[in-house]
């Protein structure tokens, strides 16, 4: 095989993916008018070009030999979306997904399962062994797309991708043959407490995280750079901690009051080790918000939801030695003092506690 089936057509739960035909015209032509931006790459961007695409251009990819442009149709006869194989190199046996939703039908999982769609069918027709999918970085939901059709994260190109605000950093995410895809990475949940909300970061969230990073008691307990700035706030908020959720090695929480949606605190679980379903949780609270016993209460929030939706046995807590405020949220939350790992932290010795299902109140 050197070029994908000209009859190619799937069907999925809610959706058919075919070829883009000519009596797609008028489907077509009302997406140009309203200046959507979701079809595949060389799209008309007037009217005037659309038959000519529809009979040419949208076919010369599958004609090539290189992929395919696939129209998402729904239950509705409506084209909600469109998604490409592409850069298809049918001697080393691999190819790559790109998908664009109609801004009207997103949320709605379609993504998702076109993704999932394809990549049954081209390991079931094909010999094609491997699937890449790429994806922005800052681009949340089609991180999680990749993450839901069952692809893993192999890693990040940085600064790949050249758009009109400037270079963005790619994440690579592929799929094998006969691979049930990655399923150690922990997935975007929001957490309630009575007080607290813990979700994801915004942008609006660095000045108040980078406040939080650069104060001085913050710094004194520490590793972070000393000349923390928004820069270093927004790379990590919004860059480097999804980075390391995809990696598989934790997760990040902004923790922000119910009552007034200010910033509070920053949480994270690192080191997970997913085979014996134990992690660590550190935390660094606003200089605001210290002495009400957030940091405990969102620690035990996340406790919670790791003995009881993800099946962990253990939680770890370090504290330094000195900081005997951070061993009072330990043992407040409910932490056992295991003992002390010697210059655990440079030459400072830290106390370790840990937590277990059975602890919890």
């Amino acid at each position: 095989m050197s070029v994908f089936d000209p009859r190619l057509r799937i069907t999925t739960d809610r959706l058919v993916l075919r070829l883009f035909q000519s009596d797609d015209a008028e489907r077509v032509r009302a997406v140009v008018e309203a200046g959507h931006r979701f079809l595949p790459p060389g799209a008309p961007g007037h009217v005037a070009a659309i038959a000519h695409w529809l009979s040419t251009g949208v076919h010369e990819l599958q004609r090539s030999g290189q992929g395919v442009h696939l129209a998402m149709i729904d239950a509705e006869q409506r084209v909600v979306g469109a998604i490409s194989l592409f850069r298809t190199q049918w001697g080393a046996g691999i190819t790559e997904v790109g998908y664009g939703v109609h801004p009207l039908h997103r949320g709605r999982g379609f993504a998702t399962e076109a993704v999932r769609g394809l990549s049954a069918w081209v390991f079931a027709t094909t010999e094609l062994r491997r699937i890449e999918l790429r994806a922005n970085l800052d681009n949340g939901p089609s991180l999680r797309v990749a993450e839901k059709a069952g692809y893993t994260y192999e890693g990040v190109l940085r600064a790949a991708e050249l758009e009109d605000d400037g270079p963005h950093d790619l994440v690579v995410f592929g799929l094998l043959r006969g691979a049930v895809g990655a399923s150690h990475v922990f997935p975007h949940e929001e957490l309630v407490t009575p007080r607290l909300l813990l979700r994801r970061f915004t942008p609006d969230d660095v000045p108040d995280l980078t406040a939080t990073a650069a104060d001085e008691l913050t710094q004194l307990r520490t590793g972070l750079p000393r000349d923390y700035t928004e820069g270093h706030g927004r790379a990590y908020a919004l860059l480097i901690s999804e980075q390391h959720r995809l990696s598989g090695g934790g997760i990040t929480w902004a923790v922000v009051e119910r009552e007034t949606g200010r910033f509070v605190a920053s949480v994270d679980l690192k080191g997970t080790e997913w085979g014996h379903r134990a992690t660590e949780v550190g935390y660094m609270t606003a200089p605001w918000a210290r002495g009400k016993g957030y940091a405990g209460e969102a620690v035990l929030g996340i406790a919670r939801w790791l003995f009881g939706r993800h099946g962990f046995q253990r939680l770890q807590l370090r504290a330094a030695v000195s900081n005997l405020a951070s061993q009072r949220v330990a043992e407040k939350a409910g932490f056992v003092r295991e003992g002390v790992a010697r210059n655990g932290a440079g030459n400072e010795d830290l106390v370790i506690f840990s937590l277990v299902p059975s602890d919890l109140p």
